[in-house]
């Protein structure tokens, strides 16, 4: 079901983006709640059915929150469409770079996908109420915001508009501990890795001069005078 879900988050986001940024009317308008209806009922289905088929349901339950969060949220359902990305990209993978690199690409990834649904969620609360009344000035909100900078500009006046606010923040302070872990453990590794090296070096120096001492009083027993 992995593919069907991601095609359906796709779905749901450009339909969702349509209906905020574009305000279609007549048709238009209707395939797009068409579109999102159909999406919110796949991912319903998919998690009822594997709550369904899990022998530890309680235990299944409180592992997949996001995916509840899914369903209970229709605007996070392209956050499944991540999921599914990162973990093509950790299968297979071995070793600790290309691991890391990975973790780096989807944290970027998810980034771009967190400051545009945040964007499109402002815009949809703030507009014609607020300061952020176009939605190149809520790109700029949300990315202001999720790195917290907060240069105060532009700001939600909403409650609906404050809570994305908060989400968005919450996940900009999560991005920077993410990227920090990541620099950090690249240099333990690098230091680990040197660190390694130069033992081993060590040792195998004073295994060769081992080998040469046992050779040397060997030699001396050989040239020392019989009795």
């Amino acid at each position: 079901m992995e593919w069907p879900l991601t095609l359906a988050a796709v779905l749901f986001l450009a339909a969702y983006a349509i209906q905020i940024i574009a305000r279609p009317g007549g048709l238009l308008n209707v395939l797009c709640e068409i579109v999102l209806i159909a999406t919110w009922a796949v991912f319903v289905v998919d998690y009822v059915v594997r709550l369904a088929i899990t022998q530890r349901r309680w235990r299944w339950f409180y592992r997949h929150l996001l995916d509840l969060a899914i369903v209970v949220l229709p605007m996070l359902r392209p956050l499944r469409l991540m999921r599914f990305l990162t973990v093509l990209a950790l299968i297979g993978r071995s070793t600790g770079n290309m691991l890391r690199g990975r973790v780096v690409l989807y944290t970027v990834g998810a980034t771009v996908l967190t400051v545009f649904i945040a964007a499109l969620s402002v815009f949809d609360a703030e507009r014609g109420v607020g300061d952020i009344d176009t939605f190149p000035d809520a790109v700029w909100w949300a990315f202001v915001t999720i790195t917290t900078v907060g240069y105060g500009d532009y700001y939600p006046v909403t409650a609906a508009g404050r809570i994305v606010a908060v989400g968005l923040m919450i996940g900009g302070i999560a991005l920077i501990g993410v990227v920090t872990a990541t620099l950090a453990s690249w240099i333990v590794e690098r230091v680990a890795d040197q660190t390694s090296k130069t033992v081993s070096a060590t040792e195998a120096q004073v295994e060769g001069l081992r080998s040469e001492i046992v050779e040397l009083k060997q030699m001396i027993r050989e040239l020392r005078p019989t009795s």
